[in-house]
């Protein structure tokens, strides 16, 4: 009996010209233009499988009836919401296929079953709805067997409905989303600007400050922001010329324009965050001791002549995002680690040399200040309490979605009856 299924993965991406306000909720039609940098999946992805079967119920029988579960747990797909609109949009499209095709199995009208893992926190500020929804959307349109009909900008549309940066998990590389004009959407897309080979020696460490779920969500912040905060409509006069500029720093590889642009848009998105009332304090203390600190070590590498080490990003939660070249991972790593020592770190690209190995809270030797410029001030801040920063992910820029598997096979999430294999494997 031939099984109707696939298995995909989609990347996280984290934003350096930020998406913060809507002008349209219903179709998440962004206030402004961003762009963003897909992350390696071999250190931060979403793994999706989507199956459909008759037995599942099917829309002839007046019973379908569509079942996610995410990392273990069952999320309820509530009708008008963001998950049942990418999937609605989807199989209309794979319902059009099947009207002009009768030799088409009628999946459009069968029940779904759709299952998600990530390897990587969820819902605490690492961009785990964009991986989520373009994971989604890849793999059921692989399911339906739209490629020959959507380009990825037509898909990116679809994974934007259900989380607008997800649109830019569709692609690898240096991703735009352009927001558009058009009231209904079909001109807000994401585009490539470059592939992830433009850029080989960027790199990216995040430090997680705190994996647990955020206490104001991004959808509720930024409709917070866009109804109360006047810094808001600053940020949406700059951003054009920001783009423009970021792109021409990705064009030339141009990392101090890079660094610069990265950083000022950052703190100019936490900076309209405060401006909300209430005010949104995503960022914490932990957070801005580790802008001291690369605040301070670029001031002291730029007196010296030289580049600035690292970028900062935030996106919605308190965990940094520092790009950075690949010769100054060494460097950097060691700053964070003997300002915010202990954190769990897997060092995956052997940048502390004797082989590839984790290091974990409380089996770590006191890390040892690296050389610096003479002007730098080793008292920025405090050494931070073990612990502040739970975990380091050194990861470099990465591809698009991976289709693993068409069909039931070993890569699947599914086992035969359409549950999953690990059932409440993580506690939300």
């Amino acid at each position: 009996m031939t099984v109707f299924e696939a298995t995909c993965t989609a990347p996280v991406n984290i934003a350096v010209i930020k998406y913060w306000g809507k002008r349209d909720s219903k179709l998440i039609l962004p206030t402004n233009d961003s762009l963003s940098v897909t992350l390696d999946q071999d250190h931060l992805r979403t793994l999706t499988t989507a199956r459909a079967d008759a037995q599942f119920g099917s829309s002839a029988e007046g019973s379908l009836h569509d079942r996610l579960w995410l990392n273990g747990v069952e999320d309820e797909i509530k009708e008008g919401s963001r998950l049942s609109a990418c999937i609605a949009e989807l199989r209309r499209i794979r319902a059009e296929l099947e009207s002009k095709d009768s030799s088409l199995p009628k999946l459009s009208e069968w029940s779904l079953r759709l299952c998600s893992e990530n390897n990587f926190p969820t819902a605490a500020g690492l961009a785990s709805s964009a991986s989520g929804f373009a994971a989604l959307a890849v793999t059921v349109a692989e399911l339906y067997g739209l490629s020959s009909v959507l380009s990825a900008s037509e898909l990116s549309m679809i994974a934007r409905r259900g989380s607008g940066s997800a649109c830019r998990s569709v692609f690898g590389g240096f991703v735009a989303w352009q927001s558009g004009e058009k009231d209904d959407g079909s001109d807000s897309l994401a585009v490539p600007v470059a592939p992830r080979e433009h850029w080989p020696d960027l790199h990216v460490l995040i430090c997680v400050v705190n994996d647990a779920k955020k206490g104001t969500s991004s959808t509720s912040g930024m409709q917070r922001t866009v109804a109360t905060s006047p810094l808001l409509q600053e940020r949406i006069r700059i951003v054009p010329k920001r783009m423009e500029e970021m792109r021409a720093a990705i064009d030339k590889r141009d990392f101090t324009a890079f660094c610069d642009l990265t950083t000022a848009d950052s703190n100019n998105f936490h900076a309209c965050c405060l401006d909300t009332a209430p005010p949104i304090f995503y960022m914490n203390d932990t957070s801005r001791a580790i802008v001291a600190l690369i605040e301070e070590a670029n001031r002291a590498a730029r007196e010296a002549g030289k580049e600035p080490l690292a970028a900062y990003t935030y996106d919605a939660g308190p965990n940094a995002v520092l790009y950075l070249k690949e010769e100054n991972v060494p460097t950097v790593l060691a700053l964070v680690r003997h300002y915010l020592p202990n954190a769990d770190f897997e060092d995956t690209f052997n940048v502390l040399g004797g082989g590839a190995g984790a290091y974990h809270r409380g089996e770590q030797p006191e890390v040892a200040l690296p050389e610096m410029p003479s002007t730098f001030n080793a008292d920025v801040i405090p050494v931070q309490e073990t612990g502040a920063v739970r975990r380091l992910i050194h990861t470099r820029v990465g591809d698009g979605p991976r289709i693993l598997e068409r069909g039931h096979g070993p890569q699947s999430l599914l086992q035969e009856d359409g549950t999953p294999l690990r059932l409440l494997r993580h506690k939300r």
